[in-house]
């Protein structure tokens, strides 16, 4: 799950550079310029890709450390 959650981080990354809707005047839902409903929705991605991160590649010793438990494997 690391490799996929790394491999969607540099997708990101990727996506994040859009020179493609600079010159774009186009609307979304009538008022939203493209650009900025593209980056919306990149950092909606980004959040769901850190829930995932979060949740599947956190390392389960840090959590029970910080709650003052021993850490079960």
């Amino acid at each position: 799950m690391q490799k996929l959650v790394w491999a969607l981080v540099l997708l990101l990354v990727v996506l994040h550079q859009d020179n493609w809707f600079w010159e774009d005047g186009t609307l979304v839902f009538g008022f939203m310029p493209i650009a900025l409903f593209y980056h919306a929705c990149i950092s909606i991605a980004a959040s769901v890709v850190w829930f995932m991160a979060t949740r599947f590649c956190w390392d389960d010793d840090l959590t029970a450390e910080s709650h003052g438990e021993e850490a079960t494997k």
